[in-house]
């Protein structure tokens, strides 16, 4: 059985600014190794959950989501 990706850890919450904006956990921006000026992409689903990736990081994202969702679809029987 292949191993899967980590569960996210919870680093706590923030609070929008009037302007917007959210102050990142120092924690993760320390775990991350996030800079002043570093790039980050914003992703959501429909109403779903908003997270943040580091663009030096979104391909190793993205290889980790297909290989959790496709051991995912290999445990869960087919519904036609």
């Amino acid at each position: 059985m292949e191993k899967l990706p980590p569960i996210p850890k919870v680093f706590g919450t923030v609070t929008v600014g009037e302007r917007g904006q959210v102050v990142i956990p120092a924690a993760i921006r320390k775990s991350y190794h996030l800079n002043p000026g570093d790039k980050l992409i914003v992703i959501s689903g429909e109403g779903g959950p908003i997270g943040f990736v580091p663009v030096a990081d979104f391909n190793l994202f993205i290889k980790h989501h297909e290989q959790f969702l496709a051991q995912i679809r290999k445990n869960v029987p087919n519904q036609a």
